[in-house]
């Protein structure tokens, strides 16, 4: 999808071209208007020859790019963590709303998108990349793999709460919520996590309607073995760690 609509608005054409200044950015030079006085400072080759206009069309397989003398490829899959923040919503692009990917300016790699979705008011943890198998493990209901959230709530969370939360609830669809892993939290009545394997529309918000509360503030903390890293300031994101990789199998 993300590539479709590239080529509709002239970035990627029908036979794989970019324009050198995307080229540039996907590669880890710096952002497009960076790339822009790259070009015309000079600094950039192409095939031998002095590239003169941002907007030439290169083949990223084929052609020669040099900055400064140094060669520039495109990376293959690439991997970040976003901390999301409240007001921008989980999507590659929309025409009327601001999205998450308008916060990873300069961010290499083609093709990006996040995986799953947190909504517009959730915060917290978002992996953005472009690889699709990596996706799909992640989302796919026959992995059961654990999307954690900190949930602040209306009231007081009771064990009663818990325990119809961990054993599955109504919430107004054909079967009930699988069973959900819940960890009160001392001193904070009013707050819980909450672990869930499904992806379902505002399934923590409705859950917790369900039990006879209503969620304040929401939170994703962790997403598989993938944990959100606490130094990392909301709407700021970098690229995962080696370790975090392959925690991730990738």
């Amino acid at each position: 999808m993300q590539a479709g609509a590239d080529r509709k608005n002239g970035e990627v054409g029908e036979d794989g071209v970019i324009r050198l200044d995307r080229f540039l950015c996907e590669a880890g030079a710096g952002t497009r208007s960076q790339a822009k006085a790259m070009i015309r400072a000079g600094r950039v080759f192409v095939d031998g020859e002095r590239a003169v206009s941002a907007d030439t069309r290169i083949a990223p397989d084929q052609a020669r790019v040099l900055l400064d003398g140094r060669p520039l490829f495109l990376p293959g899959n690439v991997y970040y963590m976003l901390n999301k923040p409240a007001g921008v919503i989980t999507a590659a692009r929309d025409a009327r709303e601001r999205t998450v990917m308008a916060l990873l300016e300069g961010a290499r790699g083609r093709d990006l998108f996040p995986v799953g979705r947190l909504d517009k008011d959730t915060e917290g943890l978002l992996l953005i990349t472009n690889d699709g198998a990596l996706s799909h493990r992640l989302l796919s209901p026959a992995k059961h793999v654990e999307k954690r959230y900190l949930v602040h709530t209306a009231v007081p969370v009771t064990e009663e709460m818990c325990r119809a939360l961990e054993a599955g609830v109504e919430i107004g669809e054909e079967t009930p919520t699988l069973p959900a892993r819940t960890e009160r939290i001392y001193g904070e009545p009013c707050a819980l996590y909450l672990g869930i394997t499904e992806g379902r529309f505002h399934q923590v918000k409705r859950m917790l309607a369900a039990v006879g509360n209503e969620v304040t503030y929401l939170k994703r903390v962790s997403m598989g073995p993938l944990a959100l890293d606490d130094s990392l300031p909301a709407g700021a994101w970098r690229e995962l760690t080696e370790e975090e990789r392959n925690m991730l199998g990738v």
